[in-house]
């Protein structure tokens, strides 16, 4: 009975806002999780039908002794749907649900008939079709195997090479045309017990998911923060990315959470990086372990609205609408503060933010209002698209940035990208040597460009040589400014909010 006591917790930590379906799972015994996830994923995905079944009898009311609501769902469940029904020993709790067998199994087909419905299944949740379109995405992880010792393994295996953009079916993969050492399977390719994944020499990761750690392009060699870095996926793919020189500082505050990112980076052999148990908004800027630091990467908590294959749908309340505007506000804010303490750093030049949300309160509407904070303004612009993935198509919403700035961010939309919702910018610092690529630059609303003389339109943007408004001593200006900044507030990240930088493995 410990089993569907443990689902029934799940369950409650869920209904409670505790955290996502994944995040909440990650405390049950390894060796029972992915039994449990399986109850709790398909309770949930008849809740609705198995709730209103339960109130037409009297189980509630009779057993109220010895069943809460949760508990009686995921015994119901299986004693309905489950092949051998209750898998438990007979006790108390199980007896109570079996003393209203018979009704409940008249009640369940009494609401098959008045839905319609033809089978079990018709009475589930239905999920988000979009996530149908998307394809398995698998991450070579150079820090342990080649992208061609990889190949080769799983073509021994079976598996057949085709073009990108063709469709994905039966045993076959791709190489992604954008993101280096990304593979692309069927959606329904099952990963979990393949020896590739087994040993860390893949890792199962959304292409949307690669993005930021690619944008960001730590140096070899070079000192990176990781703000959020649990589950590992991003940390991971900087480390692989850094060849596993330099260093990485991995913060994450839960240590639940924290205790998942040590077990990812070293199953990924990641020998570069450092985890701390520590809150980023409370490290100091200016403490010397990190003034070497260059380059920050920053996934902060999100709605995580634009991922379509997470199973958060099946726990959404009616309210959850009416709560959406405040939610977001909390959200932007802290998202705002976790960029204004990045630019902190006194050697960052570089830094990327990222959301798995399609929401612009979280994506266009931050960015604009970081470059015209006190720590970006006239220090931080937007990195021009030549570094920002120029060859993705869709970039940001029209309306949130100006025009070029728009160019600069890109975005990932669900159901048309074959990705999950994403959204990246980045963040150069002025005189770094990142604002002035070949092209032009972004202009943004903080930053003052001149044009220069030519009578060739599409002449490139350089950024002016003076930085402050209204001219005068730059660095008088940045310093009273940073005297100001010691004031700013911070913001806490919102209690309920899911930390989302581990869509990979969904």
């Amino acid at each position: 009975m410990n089993f569907y006591r443990t689902a029934a917790g799940i369950i409650d930590q869920l209904d409670t806002k505790k955290g996502s379906i994944k995040s909440c799972l990650t405390s049950v015994d390894e060796k029972q999780r992915k039994r449990t996830a399986a109850l709790v994923i398909e309770t949930l995905k008849y809740r609705p039908s198995l709730v209103e079944v339960i109130n037409a009898t009297p189980l509630l009311t009779a057993e109220k002794k010895l069943l809460s609501l949760n508990l009686s769902l995921v015994l119901v469940h299986d004693l309905l749907l489950a092949k051998g029904g209750i898998q438990a020993k007979d006790g108390p709790v199980k007896q109570a649900v079996v003393r209203h067998k018979t009704r409940l199994q008249a009640e369940w087909v009494k609401l098959k008939i008045k839905s319609g419905a033809k089978s079990n299944v018709d009475l589930a949740q239905p999920g988000d079709p979009r996530a149908d379109n998307i394809p398995r995405y698998v991450r070579v992880n150079r820090n342990l195997c080649t992208m061609e010792d990889a190949i080769a393994a799983l073509e021994k295996e079976g598996h057949v090479r085709v073009e990108s953009g063709e469709e994905l079916q039966g045993k076959v993969y791709a190489v992604d045309p954008h993101i280096r050492d990304l593979l692309q399977f069927p959606s329904i390719t099952a990963f979990h017990e393949d020896l590739l994944y087994k040993s860390g020499k893949v890792i199962l990761q959304d292409k949307a998911s690669c993005f930021p750690a690619t944008v960001l392009a730590p140096p070899l060699g070079g000192t990176v923060i990781d703000a959020t870095s649990a589950p590992g996926n991003k940390t991971s793919h900087l480390s692989a990315l850094m060849e596993n020189s330099g260093k990485i500082f991995a913060f994450e505050r839960d240590r639940r959470r924290f205790e998942t990112l040590k077990v990812m980076v070293a199953k990924a052999g990641c020998k570069n990086v450092e985890p701390v148990l520590v809150d980023f908004l409370q490290i100091n800027p200016k403490e010397s372990t990190y003034k070497a630091v260059s380059h920050i990467l920053l996934d902060p908590s999100c709605s995580g609205s634009g991922i379509v294959n997470r199973l958060d749908y099946l726990v959404e309340t009616e309210d959850d609408d009416g709560a959406k505007e405040d939610r977001l506000q909390k959200l932007s804010a802290f998202q705002l503060s976790m960029i204004r303490h990045a630019m902190k750093f006194p050697s960052v030049s570089k830094i990327v933010y990222s959301t798995c949300s399609v929401h612009p309160e979280e994506d266009e509407h931050v960015v604009r209002d970081a470059l015209a904070s006190l720590e970006g303004k006239g220090f931080f612009g937007l990195a021009p698209r030549s570094l920002v993935l120029p060859e993705w198509p869709r970039r940001g919403l029209a309306g949130g940035l100006g025009t070029l700035d728009t160019e600069s961010v890109l975005r990932c939309s669900p159901g048309q990208d074959a990705t999950n919702g994403f959204f990246v910018a980045c963040f150069v610092r002025v005189g770094s040597g990142f604002d002035t690529p070949a092209g032009k630059v972004t202009r943004g609303e903080v930053l003052l460009v001149k044009r220069r003389a030519t009578d060739n339109d599409e002449a490139p943007y350089t950024f002016s040589e003076s930085h402050s408004e209204g001219g005068g001593d730059a660095g008088t200006t940045r310093k009273r400014k940073r005297k100001r900044a010691k004031k700013s507030k911070v913001v806490a990240a919102p209690d309920d909010a899911d930390e989302w930088s581990g869509i990979a493995s969904q």
